[in-house]
């Protein structure tokens, strides 16, 4: 007889390996029998098929990530009060490990590395854009804005829960202000001493890549006295950085007007010299090719494209995409010029990223230096027995 409690989730014989390891997931594949009749995002107990519970996690009856784990404490109540504490650690971890100005701009829930799998939470000054995107983050919707509401005493929280993952969940997306009071859908961060607009209910994810941060700084720091090229630029990150950094000339390219009209929005507030900066609406592996054809060159090239590979099935197809794209920017760098490439696909790891960008200077017939590798900034931590946490990054090459 099944003891009294949650629902169970019963893992088949010797699946419960990684679980002990300290991975989140359970896969549908490493269970054995469901006992009781749990709904979506509800609380199940984790157990091996000799019944020893490992842990508390949310069901996910759509998904292949059948169980999302809460907590290794088989006693432990998830309730409002358990969330509460997750979101209150989360957020004082930041403010341990930023200074003072990163903090009204930074990511304050990190998914599973914070312990709150399917939930993202970044600060825009007096604004917390919150993100569910599992079964069970969405179960506790109200509890985790709730805790977000009273540990940042922000004036608002707006709810972009629209990401395309929900679907394999089940759920339907779901945006608007959740908590609080939302003037208009823009706010404004400072990064570095560079202000931005952020568009918080239409922009990308959640707004802005905060992720970003500090390799927007390493940019900034080569930029002076450069030719470069942003490509996929967005709202005109790195292209301000780059200004801010003293570049002698900045293009950025992008296929979203909306996007660029941020941009150039965000250039306007800023101390910086307009005449520095072209903007370019344009599909980006065309224009690369253009570029290319025309003899453009640049000493320093930028490439932060959006997700080519959100799992590792979509890796092979992806990889032709980071080839082409990285292909044609050796193509049309100087000799010594810097290449700053990124990939933000879980799919992709960080060694075929390496070799994906190895083999497309070789095509290119360029040889090339690894100055550094770039990974997210550190409010986006990585969990050491979850390396699918690590999905940004990114390479420093100079081109010989």
């Amino acid at each position: 007889m099944e003891a009294a409690g949650p629902p169970a989730v019963i893992l088949n014989a010797e699946r419960e390996r990684s679980v002990l390891r300290g991975h989140p997931w359970v896969f549908s594949g490493a269970v054995g029998r469901v006992a009781g009749e749990p709904a979506s995002g509800e609380t199940v107990r984790v157990a091996t098929a000799a019944g020893e519970v490992l842990g508390l996690g949310a069901y996910s009856p759509r998904s292949q990530i059948r169980v999302r784990l809460w907590t290794r404490e088989p006693t432990r109540a998830i309730d409002a009060a358990f969330f509460h504490e997750r979101v209150r650690a989360a957020i004082a971890r930041r403010r341990a490990l930023l200074d003072a100005a990163a903090l009204p701009a930074c990511r304050l829930v990190h998914g599973e590395a914070d312990g709150l799998p399917g939930v993202v939470a970044d600060r825009y000054a007096d604004v917390v854009v919150l993100q569910l995107t599992s079964a069970g983050a969405e179960r506790w919707r109200d509890a985790i804005a709730d805790a977000l509401a009273a540990e940042t005493g922000c004036a608002g929280i707006y709810e972009r829960s629209d990401a395309e993952v929900r679907e394999i969940e089940g759920l339907a997306p779901r945006t608007g202000a959740i908590r609080g009071t939302l003037a208009g859908a823009m706010a404004e961060i400072v990064e570095h001493g560079i202000r931005y607009r952020v568009d918080v209910a239409h922009g990308q994810k959640t707004g802005f890549y905060l992720d970003q941060r500090d390799n927007r700084a390493r940019v900034r720091a080569l930029a002076r006295g450069c030719d470069v090229l942003n490509a996929f630029c967005y709202t005109g990150g790195f292209s301000l950085a780059a200004l801010a950094g003293g570049a002698r000339s900045v293009l950025s390219l992008d296929s979203s007007a909306a996007a660029l009209a941020l941009a150039r929005e965000n250039l306007a507030l800023n101390a910086l010299d307009a005449s520095r900066a072209e903007w370019a609406e344009a599909d980006v592996f065309a224009h690369l090719r253009g570029l290319r054809d025309a003899g453009r060159t640049f000493d320093l090239v930028v490439l932060d494209p959006p997700k080519f590979a959100p799992t590792a099935a979509h890796a092979a197809r992806a990889a032709r995409a980071y080839k082409d794209i990285n292909l044609l920017a050796f193509r049309l760098l100087r000799p010594g010029g810097l290449l700053v490439t990124f990939s933000c696909s879980g799919g992709v790891t960080a060694d075929l990223f390496q070799k994906i960008v190895a083999s497309a200077a070789v095509d290119a017939g360029a040889e090339a230096q690894l100055l550094a590798r770039l990974a997210a900034a550190p409010d986006h931590p990585v969990m050491l027995a979850f390396p699918e946490g690590e999905y940004l990054k990114g390479l420093i090459l100079k081109k010989l």
